[in-house]
């Protein structure tokens, strides 16, 4: 369970400002044509509005496709895909109504909650190191050579998280 998972976090991307899923990645989940699911959606149209669905511009694709080396397949889709929302993927299970779609979709909403869990308590961590970079400036002097290291790490902390360190080598486990 857990490397599908995995497989549904890399399926989660960020376009229009919006965390989707593709039509083809959902339809591999789902054990199902692009195309049978794109019908579905077709014949359901009112169930899908813009903010649950879109389909995906030239530019968005193309950005995608480039960014993504996994989705090097999708290169050559004579349609653009759909994107769909969170809201969208639950209203997927409804549509395609199969033991297959609601554990799959189970899985998904429980993927898009860690996801969403994690940039909360990313954001949650950088407004106290802020505050915590404001109490050192007002109560310490701002000559002291420790003083100024610390906030210089807390400041690193805010722009970028730190790079994962990757082991060289054989790991046994």
């Amino acid at each position: 369970m857990a490397s599908k998972l995995v497989r549904i976090q890399k399926s989660i991307f960020t376009i229009r400002n919006k965390k989707v899923m593709l039509d083809s990645g959902l339809a591999a989940l789902y054990e199902v044509e692009v195309k049978k699911l794109n019908q579905a959606v077709k014949r359901n149209a009112k169930r899908f509005p813009a903010d649950f669905m879109f389909r995906l511009t030239k530019n968005e694709f193309s950005e995608l496709v480039t960014n993504c080396d996994h989705l090097q397949n999708l290169k050559f889709r004579s349609t653009l895909p759909y994107a769909f929302t969170e809201q969208g993927v639950a209203m997927l299970a409804a549509v395609l109504n199969s033991q297959k779609a609601i554990d799959i979709n189970i899985q998904i909403m429980r993927a898009f909650i860690q996801l969403r869990n994690f940039i909360l308590s990313k954001d949650i961590l950088n407004k106290q190191i802020i505050e915590l970079r404001k109490l050192l400036l007002l109560y310490i002097d701002k000559n002291d050579k420790k003083v100024n290291e610390i906030i210089i790490v807390l400041n690193n902390l805010i722009e970028k998280p730190p790079e994962p360190k990757r082991r060289l080598g054989f790991n046994p486990d």
